[in-house]
């Protein structure tokens, strides 16, 4: 063999070696409060991360926020390993996130439940048409309700909880104007932007007062927008009993994530976020990351409705009719989910 050429492939060889392995892609998630086994949004996002994991080969991690004081260094921690994509998971995260990423221009971030106007280029939003889930659940509970009274309340007075509330009102609306009916909502009002908010996503504690304070106002069906704190709403409907009130659950099957009180829930709002993390970490991966936004609706699969399991036969197979016909005017543009 030519010595030079000999010496090239010595050369080659020693590069490689001493390159090592192609580095992995990690994600790394940062939570809002409530943890990641909060049995809602940012327990979705990091079941997103940990399906990339295991389909895509990345690594994964996660730092979790137990004030909104830790967003800023969790996401700084994360800045300063480099991750290939950072996911930060709650609107209440939006302001952190932005000042981050345009600190650091060269580092790609997805956020949940955001959407800048005017997009940053390293940032890109997860959003969910929530608001047509709820409104098809908002439907339901009209059909279903004995009183003729249903419910709402909310964790914290922002966007990604209040498109819940609106479209629930609005279905609510759309079954009295169908039925000729007079359903009445009550914790929340679209027109004033006023309801009932217990201003956190921990307290089960208050999850069972704002049921109560409905379920005295007559709502024999009450569905809280407010991560955990829901959970203390089932309980109250487990002492109650579910003859007395029901519980609508949303952004995961609370049927299948609340087993020991599963027999409570009508059916949940599904906002599928697990499904847009891992297609933002698939599309960075490929070295297709844009800046924008993902959007979930009821066509595209990110926004659903739970099954209605063991209280199927609270739901008579005409509203179930309806509903489906509903869902299919809402994903061709002929209901409105607005009002």
């Amino acid at each position: 063999m030519n010595r030079l050429l000999s010496l090239s492939f010595a050369a080659i060889a020693a590069a490689t070696v001493a390159a090592g392995p192609a580095a992995a892609f990690t994600a790394c998630q940062v939570t809002d409060i409530g943890g990641a086994d909060d049995k809602g949004f940012n327990q979705l996002g990091w079941e997103g991360v940990q399906r990339a994991e295991k389909e895509l080969g990345i690594v994964a991690k996660l730092l979790e926020s137990n004030a909104e004081t830790d967003y800023e260094p969790n996401i700084n921690s994360f800045v300063a390993e480099k991750c290939d994509l950072i996911i930060t998971v709650g609107f209440l995260l939006g302001d952190a996130t932005k000042k981050a990423a345009e600190a650091n221009p060269d580092i790609k971030f997805s956020i949940v439940d955001y959407a800048y106007d005017p997009v940053v280029p390293n940032i890109l939003g997860e959003v969910y048409a929530t608001d047509e889930g709820g409104f098809l659940a908002g439907y339901l509970a009209a059909g279903v309700s004995k009183s003729g009274i249903v419910g709402t309340f909310g964790g914290v007075n922002i966007p990604p909880v209040t498109h819940f509330m609106d479209g629930f009102f609005y279905g609510v609306q759309h079954y009295n104007k169908v039925k000729d009916a007079s359903v009445e909502v009550k914790g929340w009002d679209p027109a004033t932007k006023q309801g009932l908010f217990t201003n956190n996503f921990e307290s089960l504690d208050d999850g069972r007062a704002f049921a109560k304070n409905l379920y005295d106002e007559g709502a024999d069906i009450v569905m809280p927008v407010a991560g955990p704190v829901g959970l203390g709403s089932a309980a109250l409907a487990d002492e109650l009993g579910v003859d007395a009130l029901k519980i609508i659950g949303v952004d995961a099957d609370q049927y299948l994530t609340d087993p020991e009180k599963k027999h409570v829930y009508l059916t949940s709002v599904l906002k599928r976020i697990d499904t847009t993390v891992i297609e933002a970490i698939r599309e960075t991966q490929a070295g297709k990351f844009a800046g924008g936004v993902i959007v979930g609706t009821l066509k595209n699969g990110g926004i659903g409705l739970a099954p209605f399991h063991d209280l199927d036969s609270a739901v008579p197979a005409e509203l179930k009719t309806e509903i489906e016909a509903i869902s299919k005017g809402i994903q061709d543009g002929s209901i409105s989910v607005k009002g």
